[in-house]
């Protein structure tokens, strides 16, 4: 069993193709490829979250709060089988600092321990720690698989800074039903073929070269949440087809909207 623990800024730009291939002829000047992206290549990353029946978690994330939460069940290979290496991973968000632990097990032993609470031996007190977490949100929160997003990602890291990461994500897939890693990805997309999501994550503060460059090709920072887009895509069909959803404390219906919060 293994743990990690990431603590940092993530800043989000939303890029078109010709804005990409631009910056990349630069990323290379300062940054080295992750070493998951063997020859250049991408790697996939395959994730299972889970929220309230009433989706309270993303609800409450897309109203932007101070202190936001996520747990999600993470693969890099897929599908899964009972034996694959997975992480279940606790994300918060808070005042801007993005904090995200994580516990490895098998596919097997997460789904043991999301129905009974059993837990893989722990070989270090620090994982005992993150399991404390995980428990103390089990216990607030009824908390069910909700929503299936994968995507294929290209990974660097800064030559003088290894701190300093920069991310592209493409085929941003998801899906709310075949909520298992089990399952292959497949779904919709919710960016574009010719758009890349970058995610820029610091410890402090980006890079002058990088900030020259953002500035000259025109690329700004946005907001943007792969579950919470995928969320907001739900809403908008469930309205369209004239069921009752909530976002953000907001019921939604077919050609109107009533202030009426959902606990």
């Amino acid at each position: 069993m293994a743990i990690n623990t990431f603590a940092r800024k993530e800043i989000k730009f939303l890029l078109d193709m010709e804005q990409y291939d631009a910056l990349a002829e630069e990323i290379h000047k300062y940054m080295e490829p992750d070493k998951y992206c063997v020859g250049g290549k991408e790697y996939g990353i395959y994730n299972i979250y889970y929220d309230t029946p009433d989706d309270f978690l993303i609800r409450e994330s897309l109203s932007k709060p101070y202190y936001k939460e996520k747990l999600r069940l993470r693969s890099y290979f897929s599908p899964a089988s009972e034996d694959s290496l997975v992480f279940l991973e606790i994300k918060k968000k808070i005042g801007g600092i993005v904090t995200k632990r994580r516990v490895s097990m098998t596919l097997a032993e997460s789904a043991e321990y999301l129905a009974t609470r059993k837990k893989p031996a722990a070989k270090k007190y620090i994982t005992g720690q993150v399991f404390a977490e995980l428990d103390a949100l089990l216990d607030h929160y009824p908390i069910q698989p909700k929503q299936y997003i994968s995507y294929q990602r290209e990974a660097f890291f800064g030559k003088e800074n290894k701190d300093f990461r920069l991310t592209f994500d493409r085929k941003i897939t998801e899906r709310r039903y075949d909520l298992g890693l089990d399952y292959a990805s497949y779904g919709n997309q919710i960016i574009r073929p010719d758009q890349r999501l970058m995610e820029v994550k610091v410890g402090d503060s980006m890079p002058d070269w990088l900030v020259r460059k953002l500035s000259e090709l025109g690329i700004y920072k946005t907001s943007f949440s792969k579950y919470g887009k995928a969320y907001t895509n739900f809403v908008k069909e469930q309205a369209s087809a004239g069921q009752q959803v909530y976002i953000a404390g907001i019921s939604v219906v077919k050609n109107n909207i009533l202030m009426n919060r959902s606990v």
